[in-house]
């Protein structure tokens, strides 16, 4: 048995109007909706135990998974009709479907990439393990020589989040040079370095967690972000971030993307 979790429970308001009347899980791309990219992905490499977090139109996508049925996969709903959970609370809303597994994949509904989830499980170390890539954006994951999750960063605002004295100290250092702050937003290399022995990588929104993880997100509150959660135990929990070289990735976030979105699909298969 292999597990995954799809969180499918989003508003999707930066696809609105489509997401006026149809959840963000079924926006179609290529003719067929997001959903259905993410299950074909996962199943044709060996997930047979899949849950999907419902919120937003929760009744189209029941609809859609009772009239879709995939041979020898078993497909459950975390129902969160109720209020939307957030990432960390909908895993922990989720795990009576996940805790009989040593570890399960999660991976956002709106992500598009080529990645070879085998190779991916296969580097899969300490309690969590979260696929990363180097690439401009505003929030970075921060990691160590060893690719262990450390911290996290806004270049834009020079806020720094880590349980690492060391960390904050090297960062702050940096953002109260103007130059610095600069580089890390425009310039690869930057990134690669960070700071010292760290350097800084982009989430892509696919990770494996280990199922002894569940057991500390009882003391959390109903709603919360699963990068909260990271960031609160990685001093005492390993958790470590994979960065494929060939990486390709594709954020279905926004009506202006779905075009390339299709364009995307088609060109890695």
């Amino acid at each position: 048995m292999k597990q995954a979790m799809i969180f499918a429970a989003g508003l999707g308001t930066r696809l609105k109007p489509l997401t006026d009347t149809m959840p963000k899980a079924l926006v179609p791309i290529g003719g067929k909706p997001l959903l259905e990219h993410v299950l074909t992905k996962l199943v044709s490499e060996g997930y047979d135990d899949i849950v999907i977090n419902i919120h937003h139109f929760a009744d189209q996508i029941e609809q859609w998974v009772a009239q879709h049925p995939m041979h020898g996969v078993r497909i459950r709903l975390s129902d969160e009709r109720e209020g939307l959970l957030e990432t960390g609370g909908g895993i922990r809303h989720a795990a009576p479907f996940l805790q009989d597994s040593d570890h399960f994949l999660i991976h956002n509904v709106d992500i598009l990439s080529n990645t070879r989830l085998a190779d991916f499980e296969a580097h899969f170390k300490g309690e969590a393990t979260l696929l990363v890539s180097d690439r401009p954006t505003q929030r970075y994951l921060i990691f160590d020589e060893n690719m262990r999750l450390v911290g996290w960063t806004n270049v834009k605002t020079g806020e720094v989040r880590t349980p690492y004295p060391e960390v904050r100290e090297a960062f702050d250092e940096s953002y109260t040079a103007p130059v610095n702050a600069i580089a890390v937003q425009i310039s690869p290399f930057f990134r690669k370095q960070g700071c010292g022995p760290y350097s800084l990588l982009a989430f892509a929104g696919i990770h494996q967690m280990s199922s002894s993880l569940l057991p500390l997100m009882e003391r959390w509150p109903e709603r919360f972000g699963i990068m909260d959660f990271y960031l609160s135990i990685c001093r005492e929990h390993p958790i470590y971030g994979y960065a494929p070289d060939d990486l390709r990735l594709m954020d279905v976030g926004k009506l202006e993307t779905l075009d390339q979105a299709e364009l995307f699909v088609n060109e890695i298969g």
